[in-house]
């Protein structure tokens, strides 16, 4: 056999893999959106089966077989070519799944679906004691993953490496640090101004149905295509691929607040497009994939707040509010609309906080579960360190679980290790926008046309098409010109927000 036949084998064995991930995602999907509450216990049976296979494939002595020959082979030599781009990250990815036993594989798998429907009870009824068996059980799989993984420094790297490959915790705890430290005078600079937000006219009554119909009319304007994805209901906003030209995203609708669906909409049509400008024929290859979750991320924060916020995007939007609810909008100006989605102020829920506050909600979340992979914070303790910690971040605290530990899916879907590539990923969109704006020209002027395929164009040319060509330090020194920095965010930040609160 020679190089290039051992190169279509080991292309062949990953898209068929592939297959029965996206078999897995798709039973996973119906699990979040339509999937009747008793069918819990045995689709945690059917997704563990599915991820005891797949663990198989990955891990299948012919695959390490293959690798071993095509990574001394000169189809790797160049890593940024799309079969050294395979190459490499085949054999980095079989490296770590090997280290996995089969058993912890499916036991997370099932631990996991278990413990995101006994959360979503939990939530619902404000009920955290249901909820903590599960917590348990996924804390210890968690840790007794990263034990198997590996790690250099502490637990929690191996975790983060997942999400972020090549992260270090102590690095992102760093870049934490310095933004709390920028952010918190900030946050007091902007709720203490004399000048406020009307927030109130988020809060009047937008109809469901009216929601739904402006959010995909919306998305689709802005480049989310519906012949290749759909528009669901979920109790917490994803977006998930089911296949190469099937992207799903999802989001939750609240009649008394204009800002949950609609940004939420906004925020995973960004992930929809970056998931769809992924080179389609290598649905399955690294090639094809995306870079890390933290640039996943880039993208939707980079749709959602520096476009879906800003003040030309609502001079070309606004008629269109105002026709779609004309009963809450008929007597707002644009000037009022924009202040109000614009709006800054602690607040306890994550996915609706504002861009100023955001990154606090990231640090709290950060800081626990690090504690919890350490051994250092106990599952039965994490509501009460939550409420300490946003009271000293926050200045706020919760009233009760639901508004608090359990807002997030995350734990229950064992994402540990999951949410800096949210604060990475704002990080990331500020550099990457701050180049797209010098690149493209009238910034302004095409967002107040509705014209956003120049932008679109501009990530898919960057990022998009790259799949994993690149690791995300790569991409943002390759596209900025400089290493990833705090400076944009906090630049784009006090562009945004010190003219409207007059600071």
């Amino acid at each position: 056999m020679n190089d290039d036949t051992r190169y279509r084998s080991l292309c062949e064995h990953l898209r068929q893999t592939a297959i029965l991930e996206s078999t897995q995602a798709t039973l996973e999907w119906d699990e979040r959106t339509m999937m009747p509450r008793a069918a819990g216990a045995y689709r945690a049976e059917q997704i563990g089966y599915l991820a005891g296979l797949i663990h198989q494939r990955r891990t299948a002595p012919e695959l390490g077989e293959l690798l071993e020959r095509l990574r001394e082979s000169s189809l790797a030599q160049d890593p940024h070519s799309a079969a050294g781009c395979n190459i490499h990250w085949a054999w980095h990815d079989y490296q770590k799944q090997r280290r996995l036993p089969q058993r912890l594989v499916e036991a997370i798998s099932k631990a996991t679906i278990l413990g995101q429907q006994a959360w979503s009870q939990a939530r619902s009824n404000n009920d955290f004691p249901n909820f903590l068996p599960h917590l348990r059980t996924i804390v210890e799989l968690k840790r007794e993953q990263a034990e198997a993984l590996g790690y250099e420094h502490e637990p929690y790297d191996a975790l983060l490496d997942q999400y972020e490959p090549g992260a270090k915790t102590a690095e992102v705890a760093e870049v934490l640090s310095r933004l709390r430290t920028e952010l918190v005078p900030f946050v007091h600079a902007i709720t203490s101004a004399k000048r406020q937000a009307p927030f109130e006219i988020l809060t009047r009554r937008y109809p469901i149905a009216a929601q739904r119909a402006f959010a995909i009319q919306t998305t689709k304007q802005m480049g989310f295509d519906y012949e290749r994805g759909r528009l669901d209901e979920t109790d917490h906003p994803f977006c998930t691929s089911l296949g190469p030209h099937d992207c799903r995203i999802l989001t939750r609708y609240d009649e008394h607040y204009f800002s949950s669906a609609f940004f939420g909409s906004l925020h995973e049509a960004g992930h929809g497009m970056y998931d769809q400008g992924l080179p389609a024929d290598d649905f399955g290859l690294p090639s094809g994939s995306y870079v890390s979750l933290g640039i996943h991320e880039s993208q939707s924060r980079l749709w959602e707040n520096s476009v879906g916020r800003s003040r030309p995007f609502w001079k070309w939007l606004y008629p269109q509010a105002q026709t779609a609810f004309p009963a809450a909008l008929a007597d707002v100006c644009l000037d009022d609309f924009h202040f109000a989605v614009n709006h800054v102020s602690p607040s306890l829920i994550r996915v609706e906080a504002d861009e100023v506050t955001y990154n606090l909600h990231i640090v709290i979340r950060f800081e626990l579960e690090r504690e919890l992979i350490r051994g250092n914070l106990q599952a039965a303790d994490l509501p009460q360190a939550w409420n300490d910690a946003y009271e000293a971040n926050l200045g706020i605290r919760p009233e009760n679980d639901a508004e608090g530990v359990l807002q997030d899916i995350h734990w229950s879907a064992g994402l540990i290790g999951y949410f800096p590539t949210y604060t990475l990923g704002n990080l990331y969109a500020a550099q990457f926008l701050q180049t797209a704006q010098h690149e493209l020209g009238d910034w302004n002027g095409a967002l107040e046309r509705g014209e956003f395929s120049p932008l679109l164009e501009w990530l898919r040319a960057q990022i998009h098409r790259h799949g994993r060509r690149y690791r995300a330090g790569e991409l943002v020194q390759r596209i900025s010109g400089r290493p990833l920095e705090s400076q944009p965010l906090m630049e784009s930040l006090h562009e945004r927000f010190d003219p409207l609160y007059r600071l």
